[in-house]
């Protein structure tokens, strides 16, 4: 069996062996501080979670009104919902660092609702009590490329130390502006980060365009990555909150670290990533 160690767990690791030389060969408070790396100098235990989780939100103009409170709601149901409080709860840490951001276009960002950490009913409540009044808005363009540079910017700028860091990402349509979604992609998983999938298909029986778009396909294909990664579509607005609800228990339970929901169905071809782009 091969161990490896966490970061933290070798930053604590240094720190017993810098003590054990400390009182071999005494040394003054100062001048032990500065035998440390600056990252563990300035360690601080409050800043421990299990997983930094970015939740990034369509709001592109395509998703209307009926739909931006029905998704609003199924992720405020979802982060109160026992389900989640159980996972979090039974986790090393017992927290987690979430923030919740809506996006369109390139340069479209909104925070709704920042870094916070969740660790019981209360905060769980003070979090989705920010996105509930949160006024809702509108944009035109449809940039995955450019919430997803947000999003790895989110996780690299926050305070916190996660054992795990994802990006959960919805949206109805593929990538229009920005880049080519790939090479995003492949720079966010490079840096550490697993990308979730939330392909929203909730017209895809009254939309010949979003049928022919076989979005679950095109996230699987060109959206998601990194350890673990996952898409789960939703097709109906009644199954929004199931879907959210359950995306989210298997981000913060880390169940899917090891395997991936992603099995392509062997007759169809890979989607051409690009074609959007």
């Amino acid at each position: 069996m091969r161990l490896t160690l966490c970061t933290n767990q070798k930053a604590i690791l240094t720190a017993l062996v810098t003590a054990v030389m400390l009182v071999m060969n005494p040394l003054s408070a100062a001048a032990f501080d500065r035998t440390l790396p600056r990252s563990l100098a300035a360690y601080d235990p409050a800043s421990e979670v299990d997983v930094e989780l970015v939740l990034a939100v369509d709001i592109s103009q395509s998703m209307d009104t009926d739909e931006q409170e029905v998704q609003r709601a199924g992720y405020i149901a979802a982060i109160t919902s026992q389900e989640v409080l159980d996972a979090i709860k039974y986790g090393p840490t017992g927290r987690i660092a979430i923030t919740y951001f809506e996006w369109g276009g390139v340069g479209e960002h909104f925070t709704v609702a920042d870094w916070m950490v969740i660790e019981d009913e209360a905060t769980a409540a003070a979090f989705a009590a920010r996105i509930a009044e949160a006024p809702l808005r509108q944009v035109q363009r449809t940039s995955i490329f450019s919430a997803l540079e947000k999003s790895a910017q989110l996780v690299a700028d926050n305070k916190y130390e996660g054992m795990r860091k994802v990006i959960d990402i919805s949206g109805d349509g593929p990538n229009n502006q920005g880049g080519t979604i790939t090479e995003m992609r492949d720079k966010v998983t490079s840096a550490g980060i697993t990308i979730n999938g939330l392909p929203l298909m909730m017209k895809s029986e009254s939309s010949a365009w979003q049928a022919m778009l076989h979005l679950d396909h095109y996230y699987e294909d060109c959206v998601i990555g990194g350890p673990g990664s996952f898409a789960i579509p939703v097709r109906s607005k009644e199954g929004f909150a199931d879907a959210i609800r359950m995306k989210l228990v298997l981000e913060i339970a880390g169940l899917m670290e090891h395997q991936s929901l992603v099995i392509p169905a062997a007759a169809r071809k890979p989607v051409s990533c690009a074609l959007f782009d």
